[in-house]
């Protein structure tokens, strides 16, 4: 059974004006919207690297990092402090692109040097939906062409924009008509590309799908994506929102397989655990938003100065403690202490973004239920009903991975 906790909170029945006492637990339920069902419904406290406490103090590791959010750990101090010290001076202080702030000019000078030069321009926004939608805008402004193509299983939001290239029509049929104009290839299969012609505006992929299971982009399928592109001047657009910030083994995943996006999208782990997005491109395309005609895309919090400073300080960490170049070697490792299991089926991963097959999906919603009561946070996909997350905070250490994967190892036996 998953462990639930009764913590209450005071409330004034202003009938009576006597105090009632009303559990979180019963409030979430009542009054918070939930996306599903059937949440995970445990209450945390606090959090700490890569742990998640309880308010008995029930510990769980958490192998999903808020789904590729907390690459530098929960809590982390240097990224606390850049919250504090940035709290302290100002918050929001005007819609965004009006007034100089130090903390977005300071990320975008650091993101910019982390980029080729063709990626010199920054327009930060508040989620990866968002940052998509700014994306999509901006590609069909810069060239002027009404179509776009996106990918089966592809995952890039739910905003009304970001779900017209989602690539699966279970999630999106109740919400029709959305955008026109789109339409969904194969990933991996050159055959497609034929779709790309002198009316598209810009393809948007993700370079490892997330949702769908981790499905890893060839690298010389990229390769072949960006040819066609450039030869019926399409934009590419990357969805690195779940692969950047060293998830995959590099600071963002199109750098190890050297391809160019002309459109990088980041959100999750842009913010070091804030809420933030970003879309870059050359100040040649972003000044499309600029002049053609002016106010392209609003945002009003989009590069919020809070997460803005949290986003830098995490980043930093990230690459002071090399974090993106030990992600491979720990996947090994998960993958070493996990793969000889016989309800293992498959192990897929880009770095430390890791989906596991299991192969009796009878036993899959058991596995969660197990794995929750001994400890371990994880998290299914979207579109692969048969696997789960291996995506922790990229600290992790070689004696965290093995106790994590103890503990799997132990729930896998015992269903």
């Amino acid at each position: 059974m998953i462990r639930f906790f009764n913590l209450s909170v005071k409330l004034r029945n202003f009938e009576s004006n006597t105090m009632i006492m009303i559990s979180n637990r019963k409030i979430f339920y009542q009054h918070i919207g939930l996306p599903s069902d059937i949440p995970l419904g445990i209450e945390i406290e606090r959090a700490e690297g890569i742990y998640l406490y309880a308010p008995d103090g029930q510990k769980y590791i958490d192998l999903v990092s808020g789904v590729a959010v907390s690459n530098a750990g929960h809590s982390h101090p240097k990224v606390v402090e850049a919250v504090k010290n940035q709290a302290e001076k100002y918050m929001h202080l005007m819609v965004y692109g009006e007034v100089i702030q130090t903390p977005q000019v300071q990320y975008a000078y650091a993101l910019t040097k982390e980029l080729p030069k063709s990626l010199d321009c920054v327009y930060f926004v508040n989620s990866g939906a968002e940052a998509t939608d700014g994306a999509v805008k901006l590609a069909k402004r810069y060239t002027g062409r009404p179509n776009v193509i996106a990918y089966k299983n592809a995952y890039h939001g739910s905003s009304m924009g970001a779900l017209s290239f989602l690539g699966n029509e279970e999630l999106k049929r109740n919400f029709r008509p959305l955008m026109p104009g789109v339409s969904f290839i194969n990933l991996n299969n050159t055959s497609d590309l034929k779709e790309i012609t002198e009316n598209t505006a810009c393809v948007i992929l993700e370079p490892v799908q997330g949702e769908a299971g981790v499905m890893v982009a060839e690298k010389e399928y990229l390769h072949a994506l960006k040819k066609q592109c450039d030869k019926t001047g399409t934009l590419l657009i990357f969805d690195e929102i779940q692969t950047g910030f060293g998830r995959t083994g590099s600071m963002f995943r199109f750098q190890s397989q050297g391809v160019i996006p002309d459109i990088l999208c980041l959100a999750k782990g842009l913010g070091g655990g804030m809420p933030l997005g970003a879309f870059i491109a050359s100040k040649k395309i972003m000044n499309e938003l600029t002049y053609n005609p002016m106010l392209g895309h609003i945002t009003t919090f989009g590069g919020h100065p809070v997460s803005c400073a949290a986003g830098l300080a995490a980043m930093n960490v990230i690459k002071d403690n090399h974090l993106a170049e030990t992600a491979e070697a720990k996947a090994a490792l998960f993958r070493m202490r996990l793969e000889k299991h016989p309800l293992v089926k498959e192990i897929r991963n880009a770095g430390l973004m890791m989906a596991v097959d299991i192969a009796n999906t009878d036993k899959f919603h058991k596995l969660f239920d197990e794995l929750t009561t001994l400890g371990i946070i994880t998290d299914p996909f979207l579109f692969r009903e048969q696997a789960f997350r291996i995506s922790p905070p990229l600290i992790i250490t070689e004696d965290e991975i093995n106790q994590s994967c103890d503990i799997i190892i132990d729930a896998l036996n015992k269903i």
